[in-house]
């Protein structure tokens, strides 16, 4: 699943960098709305989501990278992989009922791994009540059915 490649980064503007990604990660990965990933550029730890700029799908890189060393116009070398959980990680149960819903399966998806995480531990905290695990799957899918990011605490 982890991609390498070295890229020559541009100006992303606003004193951002800009990094391409010369692979569709729809056809590498998984087709989703949006690729939250995590790897290293140059060795250093990076975190980002995949997104289009200037007609070309890449990453851009706050001003902080560039303080880092890093300067728009150089050659990068970059690891990518997807982060958080993805669906081939996840239990028969969860992931039928994401596929028996696309709307919350692509929302679900489309959602950065804290947001994915906390709902898969509030489901994972019904060990030994396959009841409740089944209440709580369909609540989730409602949710994401509805954009909700996040349970509603209470």
């Amino acid at each position: 699943m982890e991609q390498q490649y070295t890229a020559d980064s541009r100006p992303g503007g606003r004193g951002r960098m800009f990094v391409p990604v010369p692979f569709d990660p729809d056809l590498v990965w998984t087709a989703k709305p949006s690729h939250h990933v995590t790897g290293t550029i140059n060795g250093m730890g990076v975190r980002a989501v995949i997104t289009e700029h200037d007609g070309e799908r890449g990453f851009l890189l706050g001003p902080a990278w560039l303080r880092c060393g890093l300067e728009p116009g150089t050659r990068v070398s970059v690891v990518l992989a997807p982060e958080g959980p993805q669906r081939a990680d996840l239990a028969e149960d969860i992931a039928a009922a994401l596929e028996a819903s696309p709307a919350a399966g692509a929302f679900f998806d489309s959602l950065a791994q804290f947001y994915r995480r906390a709902y898969l531990r509030w489901i994972d905290g019904t060990k030994g009540r396959p009841g409740i695990r089944a209440r709580r799957i369909a609540e989730m899918v409602g949710l994401l059915e509805a954009g909700i990011k996040q349970r509603p605490k209470g």
